[in-house]
């Protein structure tokens, strides 16, 4: 957010630029850029959300001026009232309390528009408002000066001059200031008069009665609308002001009349013109109370890890509006200023506070005094970190995303389990936020994507985190692609079979028994994708091939984290037999249905002690080979390690095997065999 210097030197005296951008730097507004620009200095400021109070000139100077200890002297108007009263020329209704606890305005009569003074221009093109007219302008110079969004309305345009503050009829439309329709809902809550709707209440003003060059009698608006119901309106129009940006955040209730005699008596100087006497003021009192914390400075002292000065403490509060109400003895009562009852709330808050006048930079490092012994690590922290660090060792980074996907990437991608419809946000940061993830890839899969337009030769990310159903799921996502070795042992593109050895070096790493089986899956290319099944029935992984517009293909899987258990085994020594192994091969003949995790499951069933390994060396599918079936060749490796197996025993074992195999999957014309379904 942009900030004058010169503009800030109205309301205190400013150090050296260097001194000034450390005092507000570690001061809690970080200064982003510094810009010259012709006679002044423009600073760039982080504001926070949380700091509606710092988002004008007078907040930041209020800041400066408890920094740097320097008198603030914020704007005095000096309001000359005429014999005209207020309220006889218009007239104010607040229907609706709860969206507008405060509305008030005041009339200025016989002005001329037109341009604004040079010194007025020049400061709103500082902070990047582009000039429009004198009594525009003068709206936009007290929101940038005081934080106070207001709005003028030509009073001659505005049925029976009156204001009318109420939620919007469903479907009711209006004509905003940039010439578009706007079809509003019952929620909204509106300006209107007596005959129509003039204005969407804290976002932006309505063309029917816009200020323009033949108006001569205005009616200035400072309202406080309630930032909940501003903030649902501009999102849900699509509509973003420099008004609704502080609205949604919190304005001061307080501030509505100050502002209005500021912006009154700056109109009556450059506009010319009468102020009609008084106010027109609709108020809630209850938005007008104030807040009490109480605090010790005692543990503020300890929360910090630093002594502060009592008095100082009690200037630093006052300069920034903390009304101390009593000091008895280690407990302190203080008063939150208006235009901080948005953010300071608790004992904590004023905390806050003190250090970051104190300066964030003075804190000493330390670390936490603990008592007692840590905690064990528990089995799911223990998982976690041994997946981290044998991805790590796979060359895979981790990756952190929201937990919010757009409704469209939450249908394109596969939902390991069953439970029910996506989970809404009620108010989703975006549209492309707008539902809990079901699934841990859509975030990597637009990561890979980035990074392809970012012009990276390969991907490798895994992503650790929680997937929403009826339940909080933890799950493991991966992905992959791109260049795979090095230009000097081979380079090569990733493909299907490097992921699956990531997901079979996981499982092995867990000493698990998975079941991969092909599979039809959303977003997964059709003839990629495949299933992982525990116990043959229950589906707890997938991976496959995704459609990407990158240079390279991207491959993704995702394992629920449930399914590797607590934690793998401590690793132990396998001593290699003194013996030598023998191999051998076996092919079967079977229905291409059956998948490979089938034949593997039945090997390990009916498995001799001394096979060691088996793997799956061929699939041939031509010449020879019945139509609907598959060739699949076997490798076996056998190790008695307490004596070399005959050459009989092995074709024993051999034998065995192949019969069992035959019985359970050979190829009979027709498909698999009866009784088994492959």
């Amino acid at each position: 957010m942009l900030f004058s210097c010169d503009w800030l030197a109205d309301y205190v005296e400013l150090p050296e630029l260097d001194e000034l951008s450390e005092r507000l730097t570690f001061g809690g507004l970080n200064v982003e850029h510094v810009t010259p620009v012709h006679d002044d200095v423009v600073l760039d400021l982080e504001v926070t959300p949380n700091r509606p109070d710092a988002m004008n000139h007078l907040g930041v100077a209020r800041e400066i001026s408890v920094l740097c200890d320097a008198p603030l002297s914020p704007p005095r108007p000096e309001l000359e009232e005429g014999e005209r009263v207020a309220a006889e020329l218009a007239a104010v209704e607040v229907e609706d309390l709860a969206g507008c606890p405060r509305y008030a305005a005041r009339i200025v009569e016989g002005i001329q528009v037109g341009p604004s003074p040079e010194w007025i221009q020049r400061r709103l093109e500082a902070v990047g408002v582009r000039p429009i007219s004198n009594v525009v302008d003068v709206t936009n110079y007290v929101l940038w000066e005081m934080g106070q969004p207001m709005h003028a309305f030509d009073l001659d345009r505005l049925a029976q001059s009156t204001i009318v503050v109420r939620r919007a009829a469903e479907g009711e439309t209006l004509i905003t200031l940039d010439g578009e329709t706007r079809k509003l809902v019952a929620e909204d809550l509106v300006i209107a008069d007596r005959e129509r709707g003039v204005a969407i209440a804290g976002v932006m003003g309505g063309q029917d009665t816009e200020v323009g060059d033949s108006t001569t009698r205005v009616l200035l608006e400072s309202a406080h609308f309630d930032p909940v119901s501003v903030r649902k309106t501009s999102k849900r129009l699509g509509v973003h002001t420099d008004a609704s940006h502080r609205f949604e955040r919190g304005t001061d209730p307080d501030a509505c009349v100050r502002a209005l005699d500021r912006a009154a008596t700056l109109l009556a100087e450059i506009a010319g013109g009468a102020i009609a006497a008084g106010a027109i003021d609709v108020v809630d009192p209850a938005c007008l109370e104030r807040a009490t914390v109480e605090f010790e400075p005692g543990r503020l002292d300890a929360f910090a890890g630093v002594d502060f000065e009592r008095e100082s403490l009690r200037r630093w509060l006052d300069g920034l509006g903390f009304e101390l109400q009593s000091s008895d003895g280690e407990l302190w009562r203080v008063l939150v200023p208006t235009w901080r009852r948005f953010d300071v709330e608790r004992a904590q808050d004023v905390y806050e506070e003190a250090i970051r006048v104190l300066g964030f930079d003075k804190i000493p490092a330390a670390l936490p005094v603990t008592t007692g012994a840590d905690g064990p690590e528990t089995s799911e922290q223990r998982r976690r970190r041994q997946l981290r660090a044998h991805l790590a060792g796979q060359g895979f980074a981790e990756a952190i995303h929201y937990s919010f996907i757009s409704e469209d990437d939450d249908r394109a991608f596969p939902v390991l389990t069953e439970g029910g419809a996506p989970i809404e946000l009620l108010n989703p940061l975006s549209e492309l936020y707008t539902v809990m993830r079901r699934s841990m890839v859509a975030g990597l899969a637009h990561c890979a994507e980035l990074n392809q337009r970012r012009g990276a030769e390969s991907v490798r990310f895994f992503e650790l985190g929680n997937i929403f159903l009826d339940r909080e799921i933890e799950s493991l996502g991966l992905v992959m692609g791109g260049v795979a070795g090095s230009p000097w042992d081979g380079a090569r593109q990733v493909d299907l079979f490097d992921l699956k050895g990531v997901v079979d070096s996981i499982l092995d790493f867990f000493d698990l028994e998975i079941e991969l089986r092909p599979a039809e899956l959303a977003g997964i290319l059709t003839g990629t994708g495949a299933e992982l099944r525990a116990s043959g029935t229950e589906r707890v992984g997938y991976f496959g091939k995704i459609d990407s517009e990158g240079s390279f293909p991207v491959f993704v899987a995702e394992i629920l984290c449930s399914a590797l258990g607590t934690s793998a085994e401590v690793s132990s020594v396998d001593i290699p037999s003194r013996f030598p192994g023998i191999g051998a091969d076996l092919t079967l003949t079977h229905s291409t249905d059956v998948s490979w995790g089938l034949v593997a499951a039945a090997i390990r069933d009916q498995a001799p002690e001394d096979l060691v390994d088996f793997s799956l060396r061929d699939r041939y599918l031509g010449e020879g080979v019945p139509d609907g079936a598959v060739n699949t060749t076997i490798g076996f490796h056998y190790n008695a390690r307490d004596r070399s197996l005959t050459q009989d025993e092995i074709n024993d074992r051999q034998t065995a095997i192949a019969r069992a195999l035959e019985a359970s999957f050979g190829w009979r014309e027709g498909g698999a065999p009866e009784g088994r379904d492959g």
